[in-house]
């Protein structure tokens, strides 16, 4: 197991260890994985580098659910939805020079205003789904609005900022919305709360009805390999669903709070929470399971499908408490860009292919142009 301290310096200390079979399972795939924590208020690249995993972190304000298509990248913060797209040619200008294969810079930032983003995904129009936790909805972006509700369940009679059902998990299916999990099946102001222990559901996005119910705390519905599998967060479980009778049959229990999945081959790479010790997260199976807080984990499980079996992990040991999402990219030593990279955004440009014919080489601008 080795240990790794972040090459960012932060406010906070920021601790991991690791197991050496993640970095070589991440080596083997050719992948990295992004993971956001709202609690920390980082979104962390997790590659490999000589043979261990380096956690690279990025300051965003409470990061949460995140989504990838093709080239680009969208991630939910408290008040925005951020888009931004790789570049490689700036990847393989970064320092050191060759070493970054992806390199992620914004491209597009829309105010949604505090609607509790939670999970975001593209459809196969290109077109970014957001649950819209505390109005109850999915919803969609539009540049005239904070945002436009396409979706809601149909218990939940209107619009109102009072997070009825904690609607969290957001899963397509033939690259439509398909699936939703909710901690409750209530209509009024927070009213999951009163059963969030055994409340949770599972619904069909286009029909509107339950597919189970009586879940602890459900979180990231996702379909893959032809299956329907949920993370029941509040027991520490990843399951599959079987849909006609709305059974869930465990494949793995973990030592936190899952939330957050992303699958490559065989594997599921899995979000654990280590959960603070407040009303929300009190009386539910995992707590009681493992109360002592030190007991639970947080980081990310690689998880065999086949047998449930762990065959690595990624712990923070300082700084980290909660993760929120997780997703594996097809890049070996990834990069993301925000506002602290100021250098590297101010002098990286992106112009349509249309008009790349025009594009001259050039001298860098006078000194006193770069000052202004």
């Amino acid at each position: 197991m080795a240990d790794e301290k972040p090459e960012d310096k932060t406010a906070i200390p920021l601790r991991s260890v690791h197991t050496t079979s993640l970095a070589e399972l991440l080596t083997q795939m050719q992948c990295s994985l992004l993971i956001s924590t709202y609690q920390a208020g980082k979104l962390i690249v997790a590659r490999v580098d000589d043979g261990k995993i380096n956690t690279h972190f990025r300051s965003f304000h409470t990061p949460m659910g995140m989504a990838v298509q093709g080239n680009r990248l969208a991630m939910g913060t408290f008040v925005h939805v951020w888009e931004m797209v790789n570049q490689p040619d700036v990847a393989r200008k970064l320092q050191p020079e060759g070493k970054h294969d992806a390199c992620y810079l914004p491209r597009y930032q829309h105010c949604t205003g505090n609607i509790g983003i939670h999970e975001i995904a593209y459809d196969d129009s290109g077109d970014l789904w957001i649950v819209n936790t505390r109005f109850s909805c999915l919803a969609k972006l539009r540049r005239d609005a904070s945002f436009e509700p396409v979706w809601r369940p149909p218990f939940i009679t209107g619009l109102a900022s009072e997070d009825r059902c904690h609607l969290n998990g957001l899963g397509m299916r033939d690259g439509r919305p398909k699936y939703v999990t909710a901690l409750g099946e209530t209509n009024t102001n927070a009213g999951w709360r009163k059963n969030k222990a055994f409340g949770g559901v599972i619904m069909d996005v286009p029909s509107g009805e339950f597919i189970t119910r009586g879940l602890s705390m459900p979180h990231s519905p996702r379909w893959y390999q032809d299956r329907l599998w949920v993370l029941e967060s509040g027991a520490g479980h990843i399951s599959m669903v079987d849909q006609s009778t709305g059974k869930l049959d465990m494949v793995a229990q973990v030592p936190g709070f899952t939330r957050g999945v992303d699958f490559f081959g065989p594997i599921a790479f899995v979000g654990l929470s280590q959960v603070r010790e407040s009303a929300v997260f009190s009386g539910i199976p995992i707590t009681e399971r493992l109360p002592k807080p030190e007991d639970r984990s947080c980081g990310v499980w690689a998880v065999d499908l086949r047998n449930g079996q762990t065959l690595g992990f990624l712990r923070f040991e300082e700084g980290v408490q909660e993760i929120f999402s997780v997703l594996v990219v097809p890049h070996k030593f990834p990069e993301v860009l925000n506002e602290e990279s100021d250098e590297n955004i101010a002098n990286s440009f992106m112009l349509p292919d249309e008009v790349m014919n025009q594009v001259e080489a050039g001298t860098p601008p006078p000194e006193e142009l770069k000052d202004k």
